[in-house]
């Protein structure tokens, strides 16, 4: 901040270096006294030259002209109202008029948390499924998509769905889970995670997480296995696997079934061995801010025969495979289409390549806000894990966390608080059994734009947005 301050002692040339100080490409001009009184631009600069003035004239001897300003604390609606195409960052003077911080917001850039690449063989491949006309619920793409992102998670079967959600719901329909039965699934989740569970009818026991890893807590688990129950659901949060040695110990000890909801960790392992082929069923999402998408849509992988057959059946209406239209028992319409797989298709190919990318931007943001003191990112380091990045996330520490948002959204940077802990909603308080570490985590977790475009200056752009919060 204090780069980008010149003084009416100071000539064109010491503020041209002042302008070119900060990313926010502009001067604030202090007079004798440390007050605001007037602000300069690179174009102030040019057309001041333009003029016949010399980079070596004095700005006391300028033409500062009008300019505008804003006092700490104000409305970020009112600091809006001022901001036009040619006034895009406003100084912040305190009451003793002296430049603390400044406003900026441009009504041209936004930075959005998530979007998808779609650089490669997209438009090719659904194209050629366009004019093939297979574009429901058969084609080449989805069997190729089926086969060959089973293959990635090292599975023997891939079932392709609608939806992340519906994925979750099919595993657990395939096993039999239903009324009367537990499936314990982790406080610190999308609500798809517990959603599922009650759609099959079944009830959810919902248990802490790990402080280290964000993930289902295997101590929790143990503490509340009962009778009834008939599954664990571990969920690799972003992108983070969870403790599956714990896990599938305690599944063999007490015979139950394990579904790995992965809807956000495509890629990730667990002592080698890829997310989702480590349990009975994996579950995973393709929605269009995962890893990998398909618009919408989802896979479950199994190394059993068994449960392939039976979540295809189900999945197609519950209808049987050798007579046409004769229904054994009732299924769902859970189908993803040959274009969705098309798409799919062409993510595959690259997803080594995306994964990688996301590696990268997070090593970006660990560098870039090293030094702000602000942020505990999401471990990398957990022994036996080898997590993917879905979004960069961290926990905001020392400061308010809402805070940190809106100055990231005042710069145009979209930023978005971890997810609710799901004992905190009263739609599934009454299934809660323990939450401490979910609620620490929830109240203090944030996610950073992670994706294609997503370079060294938009990372950098971050780091001057809470330039503030470093040195509050």
């Amino acid at each position: 901040m204090q780069d980008s301050i010149t003084t009416l002692n100071n000539s064109l040339r010491q503020a041209l270096a002042a302008i070119n100080a900060q990313p926010v490409g502009i001067a604030f001009v202090n007079d004798e006294n440390g007050k605001l009184c007037g602000v300069l631009t690179d174009g102030d600069v040019r057309r001041q030259l333009l003029d016949g003035g010399s980079l070596d004239d004095m700005l006391r001897d300028m033409p500062l002209g009008d300019y505008v300003y804003g006092k700490v604390g104000e409305d970020i609606n009112e600091l809006m109202a001022k901001t036009n195409r040619k006034i895009r960052v406003i100084p912040l003077v305190n009451d003793d008029g002296v430049v603390v911080d400044y406003f900026r917001y441009d009504h041209r850039v936004h930075i959005p948390v998530a979007m998808p690449d779609l650089g490669g063989n997209e438009l090719r491949y659904v194209t050629d499924a366009v004019l093939s006309t297979w574009i429901s619920s058969s084609g080449k793409y989805l069997t190729k998509f089926e086969e060959d992102f089973a293959e990635f998670c090292e599975c023997k079967h891939g079932v392709a769905v609608s939806n992340g959600t519906v994925a979750l719901h099919l595993a657990l329909a395939a096993l039999r889970i239903g009324p009367g039965d537990e499936v314990i699934v982790p406080d610190f989740t999308f609500a798809a995670s517990v959603n599922a569970v009650l759609h099959a009818g079944a009830t959810p026991v919902i248990v802490d997480v790990e402080r280290e890893s964000w993930c289902i807590d295997p101590d929790e688990v143990r503490k509340h296995i009962s009778p009834r129950t008939k599954a664990i659901m571990p969920v690799h949060i972003y992108g983070q696997p969870a403790n599956m040695d714990a896990i599938m110990a305690l599944a063999e000890e007490h015979n139950l079934y394990v579904v790995e909801d992965a809807a956000e960790a495509h890629g990730a392992r667990y002592r080698g061995k890829r997310v989702g082929s480590i349990g009975h069923i994996g579950c995973f999402s393709f929605f269009g801010n995962k890893v990998i998408t398909t618009g919408e849509g989802g896979m479950c992988v199994t190394n059993s025969p068994e449960l392939d057959d039976r979540m295809r059946v189900l999945r197609d209406h519950g209808m049987n495979k050798q007579k046409r239209y004769w229904h054994d028992e009732v299924g769902y319409n859970y189908r993803m289409t040959n274009l969705q797989a098309a798409i799919g298709c062409a993510q595959l190919e690259r997803i080594e390549s995306i994964i990688q990318q996301r590696r990268d931007i997070e090593s970006a943001y660990q560098r870039a806000l090293a030094d702000t003191g602000l942020f505990e990112f999401q471990r990398g380091d957990l022994e036996h894990r080898e997590k993917v990045v879905w979004l960069v996330s961290a926990l905001v520490t020392g400061n308010n966390r809402a805070d940190v948002i809106e100055r990231l959204k005042n710069a145009g940077i979209d930023a978005r608080p971890s997810f609710y802990s799901l004992s905190d909603m009263p739609v599934y308080k009454e299934y809660s059994r323990s939450a401490e570490v979910s609620r620490y985590i929830s109240e203090r977790g944030l996610s950073l734009p992670t994706h294609k475009d997503i370079d060294l200056n938009k990372i950098d752009a971050v780091a001057a947005a809470l330039q503030h919060e470093r040195t509050s």
